[in-house]
């Protein structure tokens, strides 16, 4: 199979979707590797590293899309990019459809076939190649939100773990999954009071189980969130609903409620958020405020530690390269219904249910 990597072009990306290992095992397996030159550079890997292992430099992104069958990528297909896929090319990467039925339906007009990093599921249940980058986004929640709570940033003036006789920072963390129990992990570390809701009663007894004393487990209802809101220095949304739009648990009456200079970082950015007030911003431009609250919502937040971001991604998905290389799509979706569960659309139309039920008047096969 001819799979190519082009360079990432979302603002501030930084990560690759293959390491030069990668790339060598890919060539021992017999397929031919083209990534265009610069793409590992933001991750800290230059060109001859590419080219020792066998790999050819591309100079161009069109050059890759002509000739690919398989594209390889991080984040969705940019405007640039989008007209240059071919129907039935796959497609590789993060597409995160739920969260905008505009780039669903630029996708759907491809007629490629999209396989989707964060819907793969493996046979526990899980999904490994979100995994990695929920870790890397639920530590850097807590680290950007300690930095935005800084006066200069238009914060509340707050050090997170407080100092001798002056109160820590109080910090809610909606979610208890990767992200949310990573974040509160950090945020624990750093001294602050900190409150982690989910709706699961078995996996806040887990998380009671295994955190430190100053982290307090809650039941997710609407009245504990409205509570909890008002007496947060920080907020971090981390509710993943898989393929699926992010559901709306704070909304824009409740911000006017909440302490001036209080942070959100909503880390469900990617499908739509969990704060009404949402709004997709970059590494470059980060925050703005709502209400007096500042909103911290990143779309690509593991973009901006590349070398970190791509090791974990690309150990995460390797061998589920290495095998849709190898069967191609119909034999790997064929492997086990979490395997098919990638498959998010398809000759225009949406495989995947959750992506469906989120726009059930796009074209859809489900």
């Amino acid at each position: 199979m001819i799979i190519g990597v082009p360079r990432e072009t979302k603002s501030d990306e930084y990560r690759v979707a293959l390491l030069p290992v990668g790339a060598q095992l890919l060539k021992q397996d017999g397929h031919r590797v083209m990534i265009e030159r610069g793409a590992g550079l933001g991750s800290g890997y230059d060109d001859a590293e590419y080219v020792r292992v066998g790999a050819e430099l591309i100079d161009t992104p069109g050059e890759i899309f002509e000739q690919a069958e398989l594209i390889l990528s991080v984040k969705e297909p940019q405007e640039a990019e989008l007209v240059m896929i071919r129907p039935g090319q796959v497609v590789f990467g993060y597409f995160h459809f739920a969260a905008s039925q505009e780039l669903t339906q630029r996708c759907l007009a491809t007629d490629m076939t999209a396989v989707a990093y964060e819907t793969l599921v493996d046979r526990a249940g899980a999904l490994p190649l979100l995994t990695p980058m929920s870790e890397v986004a639920g530590k850097m929640s807590v680290q950007e939100g300690a930095k935005y709570l800084e006066r200069p940033m238009m914060g509340r003036g707050i050090l997170l773990g407080g100092i001798a006789g002056v109160a820590p920072a109080n910090v809610m963390v909606l979610g208890g999954g990767v992200v949310g129990t990573n974040a509160a992990r950090v945020a624990a570390g750093l001294g602050a009071n900190v409150i982690i809701m989910d709706v699961n009663l078995d996996r806040l007894r887990y998380l009671d189980e295994v955190m430190p004393a100053n982290v307090t487990t809650l039941y997710s209802d609407p009245h504990a969130v409205d509570f909890h809101a008002q007496l947060a220095d920080l907020v971090i949304g981390a509710v993943l609903l898989p393929g699926a739009r992010a559901p709306r648990l704070i909304v824009r009456d409740q911000l006017v409620r909440m302490k001036s200079g209080a942070v959100i970082v909503d880390v469900c950015v990617d499908q739509g958020g969990c704060v009404e007030t949402t709004q997709p911003t970059t590494h470059s431009k980060p925050t703005y405020t709502v209400e007096g609250v500042v909103h911290y919502a990143v779309a690509n937040m593991p973009g901006a530690v590349g070398r970190t971001s791509s090791q974990g991604l690309c150990n995460a998905t390797l061998p589920y390269v290495r095998q849709l290389a190898r069967l191609g799509i119909d034999d790997f979706i064929a492997q086990s219904p979490g395997h098919a569960s990638a498959l998010n659309a398809r000759q225009g139309r949406i495989t995947n249910a959750a992506v469906a039920e989120a726009f059930p008047d796009l074209p859809h096969a489900v």
